[in-house]
């Protein structure tokens, strides 16, 4: 028993080693610039100044962007995850497979796709030209952004709704059926409220990625447009003010803790995750 547990530890020691390094230090540093200025003195400065006029304004976009990309995932992921449950086997498999594709592709160029399509002179316009229909101006938008933050994140929400659905015993719903409960009612009484590990994971893995991207934005969304993201690349890549750009990540890591406790408590299981 000794030998095992220790052997155990010793499979661990690597990933033990690599969490220090690439989580660990990495956030230690972040806290240190975040709460510290120049001088190395203490300060709350650097996370009090999202409270400026710029820096809330991309806050709220980047919030308001998020929630309505999570919303429009939801009600794209639900049905079609509900139709992959209902599928046999080869079916749902290759139908899974293709969801899973596109994530094997770099995140980078499935942007940069939206970017050609949706540009001034792009594919869709060319297409509206040819059917002699006026342009539309999408690119550099907010709905530009919700398009890509849309596409690039929709597998995440997908993939948990999709678990949690074929993990429901199709007893339970023949069950109520038996009872005298219609389509409507089983699925409100009975399908919805036993998916909810896996909505609220597929919530929490889209929400965030889409509050904290600053790729989408600027590719799509152009400089008219800063999300919180591209505030605080900018102020590491170009201000080269590390204390700022790690003090507004704090505020970001803020958002994330709770987006993961939040998960945590309706997802206890574990019935939400992808796998």
């Amino acid at each position: 028993m000794k030998n095992k547990k220790r052997t155990g530890q010793l499979l661990s020691a690597p990933y033990l080693v690599w969490a220090a390094i690439f989580i660990l230090v990495p956030l230690g540093m972040v806290f240190y610039y975040g709460l510290t200025d120049k001088t190395g003195a203490f300060t709350i400065g650097n996370v009090a100044a999202i409270m400026g006029a710029e820096h809330a304004k991309a806050l709220w976009l980047s919030i308001g962007l998020s929630v309505v990309s999570t919303l429009i995932c939801f009600l794209l992921a639900y049905p079609l995850a509900m139709i992959l449950a209902n599928m046999n086997v080869s079916q749902h498999s290759f139908i899974v497979l293709v969801f899973i594709l596109p994530m094997w592709m770099n995140f980078l160029l499935r942007t940069l796709a939206w970017q050609t399509l949706l540009e001034k002179n792009g594919v869709l316009n060319q297409i509206l030209g040819f059917f002699h229909l006026p342009p539309l101006n999408l690119i550099n938008t907010p709905a530009a952004i919700i398009f890509g933050m849309v596409y690039n994140f929709l597998p995440f929400m997908v993939l948990p709704i999709y678990n949690a659905l074929v993990k429901i015993d199709p007893n339970v719903v023949n069950a109520a059926r038996d009872l005298g409960a219609n389509g409507i009612q089983t699925f409100l009484k009975i399908t919805f409220p036993l998916s909810i590990p896996g909505v609220i994971s597929g919530i929490t893995m889209v929400f965030v990625p889409a509050l904290t991207t600053f790729v989408i934005s600027k590719l799509l969304g152009g400089s008219k447009i800063l999300l919180i993201g591209n505030v605080i690349e900018e102020e590491f890549t170009q201000a080269g003010n590390w204390h700022l750009g790690s003090g507004l990540s704090i505020v970001l890591m803020v958002f994330i803790i709770f987006n993961m406790v939040i998960s945590a408590v309706f997802d206890k299981n574990g019935e939400g995750s992808m796998l």
